[in-house]
Protein backbone atom coordinates (compact mmCIF):
# COMPACT_ATOMS: atom_id res chain seq x y z
CA UNK A 1 0.00 0.00 0.00
CA UNK A 2 1.14 3.32 -0.49
CA UNK A 3 2.64 5.98 2.13
CA UNK A 4 0.49 8.68 0.95
CA UNK A 5 -2.76 10.04 2.95
CA UNK A 6 -5.86 8.85 1.70
CA UNK A 7 -6.74 12.48 0.45
CA UNK A 8 -3.50 13.66 -0.95
CA UNK A 9 -3.26 13.43 -4.70
CA UNK A 10 0.45 12.81 -5.96
CA UNK A 11 1.24 15.80 -7.83
CA UNK A 12 3.55 15.44 -10.78
CA UNK A 13 5.08 18.47 -12.29
CA UNK A 14 4.26 19.27 -16.28
CA UNK A 15 7.05 22.05 -16.06
CA UNK A 16 10.31 22.45 -14.46
CA UNK A 17 10.04 23.68 -10.55
CA UNK A 18 11.34 27.27 -11.52
CA UNK A 19 8.72 27.84 -14.76
CA UNK A 20 5.68 26.93 -12.02
CA UNK A 21 3.14 30.10 -11.40
CA UNK A 22 3.93 31.65 -8.50
CA UNK A 23 8.14 31.27 -8.41
CA UNK A 24 10.12 33.49 -9.96
CA UNK A 25 13.61 33.52 -11.33
CA UNK A 26 16.40 36.21 -11.11
CA UNK A 27 15.81 37.91 -13.94
CA UNK A 28 19.41 37.04 -15.49
CA UNK A 29 17.45 33.36 -15.92
CA UNK A 30 14.78 34.73 -17.26
CA UNK A 31 13.97 34.16 -21.17
CA UNK A 32 13.85 37.43 -23.55
CA UNK A 33 9.87 37.66 -24.20
CA UNK A 34 9.25 40.08 -27.67
CA UNK A 35 6.93 42.51 -26.96
CA UNK A 36 3.58 41.84 -28.41
CA UNK A 37 3.07 42.67 -32.12
CA UNK A 38 0.52 45.32 -32.92
CA UNK A 39 -2.83 43.67 -33.76
CA UNK A 40 -2.21 44.51 -38.04
CA UNK A 41 -5.57 44.25 -39.78
CA UNK A 42 -5.49 41.13 -42.09
CA UNK A 43 -5.34 42.82 -45.96
CA UNK A 44 -8.39 42.62 -47.66
CA UNK A 45 -8.46 39.89 -50.36
CA UNK A 46 -7.99 40.85 -54.09
CA UNK A 47 -11.70 41.46 -55.68
CA UNK A 48 -12.50 38.02 -57.95
CA UNK A 49 -12.53 38.06 -61.43
CA UNK A 50 -15.79 37.70 -63.20
CA UNK A 51 -16.02 34.30 -64.69
CA UNK A 52 -17.09 33.95 -68.43
CA UNK A 53 -19.58 31.76 -67.43
CA UNK A 54 -21.10 34.02 -64.91
CA UNK A 55 -21.25 36.95 -67.23
CA UNK A 56 -22.81 34.37 -70.26
CA UNK A 57 -25.28 33.18 -68.02
CA UNK A 58 -25.97 37.02 -66.67
CA UNK A 59 -27.13 37.96 -70.61
CA UNK A 60 -29.23 34.75 -71.77
CA UNK A 61 -31.09 34.86 -68.02
CA UNK A 62 -31.34 39.00 -68.62
CA UNK A 63 -32.46 38.79 -72.22
CA UNK A 64 -35.17 35.94 -71.11
CA UNK A 65 -36.78 37.96 -68.77
CA UNK A 66 -36.78 41.34 -70.93
CA UNK A 67 -38.48 38.97 -73.43
CA UNK A 68 -40.71 37.79 -71.19
CA UNK A 69 -40.41 34.00 -71.97
CA UNK A 70 -40.20 31.22 -68.99
CA UNK A 71 -37.38 29.08 -68.81
CA UNK A 72 -39.15 25.67 -70.36
CA UNK A 73 -40.21 27.97 -73.45
CA UNK A 74 -36.92 29.11 -74.04
CA UNK A 75 -35.07 25.78 -73.23
CA UNK A 76 -37.38 23.96 -75.61
CA UNK A 77 -37.01 26.60 -78.42
CA UNK A 78 -33.12 25.79 -77.92
CA UNK A 79 -33.43 21.73 -77.62
CA UNK A 80 -32.07 22.18 -74.51
CA UNK A 81 -32.96 20.55 -71.33
CA UNK A 82 -34.31 23.45 -68.86
CA UNK A 83 -32.49 22.40 -65.95
CA UNK A 84 -29.13 22.08 -67.83
CA UNK A 85 -30.24 25.67 -69.28
CA UNK A 86 -31.21 27.00 -65.94
CA UNK A 87 -27.77 25.70 -64.36
CA UNK A 88 -26.08 27.93 -67.76
CA UNK A 89 -28.32 30.68 -66.33
CA UNK A 90 -26.56 30.75 -63.06
CA UNK A 91 -23.36 29.89 -63.99
CA UNK A 92 -23.29 26.56 -62.94
CA UNK A 93 -22.20 24.90 -66.24
CA UNK A 94 -19.65 25.90 -68.33
CA UNK A 95 -21.37 25.75 -72.11
CA UNK A 96 -20.66 24.69 -75.06
CA UNK A 97 -20.34 27.03 -78.19
CA UNK A 98 -23.15 24.79 -79.73
CA UNK A 99 -25.21 24.78 -76.25
CA UNK A 100 -24.95 28.76 -76.36
CA UNK A 101 -25.75 29.49 -80.26
CA UNK A 102 -28.95 26.93 -79.64
CA UNK A 103 -30.02 29.56 -76.16
CA UNK A 104 -29.02 32.41 -78.36
CA UNK A 105 -31.21 31.70 -81.48
CA UNK A 106 -34.15 30.49 -79.07
CA UNK A 107 -33.74 34.03 -77.79
CA UNK A 108 -33.71 36.12 -81.34
CA UNK A 109 -29.42 36.61 -80.78
CA UNK A 110 -26.70 35.32 -82.41
CA UNK A 111 -23.97 34.01 -81.24
CA UNK A 112 -22.17 36.87 -81.09
CA UNK A 113 -24.52 39.17 -79.95
CA UNK A 114 -24.85 36.89 -76.70
CA UNK A 115 -20.47 37.02 -76.57
CA UNK A 116 -20.47 40.85 -77.54
CA UNK A 117 -22.75 41.64 -74.63
CA UNK A 118 -20.71 39.36 -71.98
CA UNK A 119 -17.67 40.91 -73.10
CA UNK A 120 -19.48 44.99 -72.28
CA UNK A 121 -20.33 43.41 -68.76
CA UNK A 122 -16.90 41.98 -68.23
CA UNK A 123 -15.25 45.26 -69.25
CA UNK A 124 -17.70 47.21 -67.45
CA UNK A 125 -17.27 44.88 -63.98
CA UNK A 126 -13.44 44.92 -64.67
CA UNK A 127 -13.01 48.80 -65.33
CA UNK A 128 -14.41 49.49 -62.04
CA UNK A 129 -11.42 48.04 -60.41
CA UNK A 130 -8.94 48.77 -63.05
CA UNK A 131 -6.16 49.95 -60.73
CA UNK A 132 -4.38 53.27 -62.58
CA UNK A 133 -1.84 53.21 -65.08
CA UNK A 134 -4.17 50.37 -66.82
CA UNK A 135 -2.61 49.54 -69.96
CA UNK A 136 -5.73 49.55 -71.95
CA UNK A 137 -6.07 52.60 -74.05
CA UNK A 138 -8.59 55.25 -72.52
CA UNK A 139 -11.42 54.85 -74.93
CA UNK A 140 -10.20 52.00 -76.61
CA UNK A 141 -13.35 50.19 -78.45
CA UNK A 142 -12.18 46.13 -77.52
CA UNK A 143 -10.11 47.35 -74.33
CA UNK A 144 -7.28 44.58 -76.05
CA UNK A 145 -9.89 41.78 -75.23
CA UNK A 146 -9.99 38.85 -78.05
CA UNK A 147 -13.26 36.54 -78.29
CA UNK A 148 -13.22 33.28 -79.93
CA UNK A 149 -16.10 31.06 -80.63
Amino acid sequence: MSKQAPNEARVIPLRPPAARPGTTRPESERPATPAPAPAATPPAPAPREPLWRDLVGDVLRRERLAQERTLKDVADAARISMPYLSEVERGRKEASSEVLAAAAHALGLGLADLLSQAQGELVRLTSRRAPTGSRTRAGSRHDGMCLAA
